[in-house]
């Protein structure tokens, strides 16, 4: 073989293995916005309970429903997935991704992953392995799987391992003041990680736990738990923003954490933000969602009172409505270029269009 042979061997070899590995990596990857999923069914609109949102890095977007499995659009065509394509439940409550791409829903049941192809049900650890063993590793994923368990499940790529909780000081509090034994103040809420990869849980009446990969430590407030009508509230959001500073579940006060290793989280309070209602008394949301936009304003999602947006020097409402019903929220979503997305109770979904939230895929 000539060198001009040589040469053009080479460069049709090159080309071979550019679009092999091209087409394999394609294989291996979630399915890019415009493509479908092979399994589930084309339905018309989503479910009316949207409990979680996702936007995945593809660009397709994920919605589970309250008891109706996940609800999957890719831009163009709306497929339904549930335990008959291989969930391990239809009820959802939220979804992660790793580096690798793989989706991971959480359900009250149960872990499923989704591969790009099929749904497999994340195992948990057996009796004896590494029982009860926290640890903090970057690339770990916690669960829930449902409100009521003691404790998170860290994922550490292989078996999900059921971590307890430490006992409260406030847990004999609750118990003297609670004689309904099925009540379990333990239970989680939420699980949120902040800018530093330090884990804190939400719990049901005993406030935060805060796991920093060394010490688990607590925090509980009354105004954080109960609202003005009395009504236990649980620790159902928190969110470090842009400053650093916490918020928890309302607005009267924001937390400026202080390092120390002590049974209890070390906060600094500062005055957070209120409004005034129809009878000029001062007010403060509780939220159950919150995020933060590419200005640095912060986004919060209450139960029955709209949107709250804050941007540093006020709070600013935006009502959500179907016709003339109050649209119940659950959750609020900053997807990949930054739009905002709602998921309710009794509505579906809505979409910040720049001015208002309104409703998305109607038939």
């Amino acid at each position: 073989m000539n060198s001009v042979q040589m040469t053009l061997y080479n460069i049709l070899l090159t080309i071979f293995f550019l679009t092999f590995n091209s087409c394999e990596g394609q294989n291996n990857s979630q399915t890019r916005q415009g493509e479908t999923v092979e399994i589930g069914i084309m339905v018309p609109d989503l479910d009316k309970t949207i409990w979680a949102i996702y936007q995945d890095k593809s660009s397709n977007y994920w919605f589970g429903s309250k008891e109706n499995g996940i609800f999957f659009y890719n831009g163009q065509q709306i497929k339904q997935m549930t335990v008959k394509d291989g969930l391990v439940s239809n009820a959802i409550r939220g979804f992660q991704e790793d580096a690798a791409g793989n989706i991971f829903i959480e359900t009250e049941r149960g872990v499923s992953k989704f591969d790009g192809r099929t749904f497999k049900t994340l195992q948990v650890a057996p009796p004896g392995y590494f029982t009860n063993e926290w640890v903090l590793n970057p690339d770990d994923l916690w669960f829930r799987m449902g409100a009521g368990s003691n404790g998170p499940y860290r994922f550490d790529g292989k078996y999900l391992h059921f971590l307890k909780l430490p006992q409260s000081p406030q847990e004999a509090e609750f118990k003297s003041k609670n004689k309904n034994t099925s009540v379990r103040p333990y239970g989680l809420y939420t699980i949120y990680k902040d800018r530093k990869g330090i884990m804190w849980f939400g719990t049901a009446s005993l406030g935060i736990c805060r796991f920093d990969g060394k010490t688990l430590s607590w925090h509980y407030e009354e105004q954080l738990q109960t609202t003005p009508e009395g009504g236990d509230f649980g620790t159902r959001a928190i969110f470090e923003d842009k400053e650093g500073e916490f918020w928890i579940n309302n607005t009267r006060f924001r937390y400026n954490l202080k390092p120390d290793s002590s049974i209890n989280i070390n906060f600094q309070k500062e005055d957070g933000i209120g409004y005034l209602d129809e009878r000029n008394k001062k007010e403060f949301p509780f939220f159950l969602s919150i995020t933060e936009d590419k200005e640095g304003n912060l986004w919060m999602a209450t139960y029955d009172n709209g949107v709250w947006k804050y941007n540093g020097k006020e709070l600013i409402h935006y009502p959500v409505r179907d016709g003339a019903t109050d649209v119940l929220l659950f959750t609020i979503f900053k997807d990949n270029k930054g739009v905002l997305w709602l998921g309710s109770h009794n509505a579906g979904v809505y979409k910040f269009n720049g001015e208002s939230f309104e409703k998305m895929f109607e038939k």
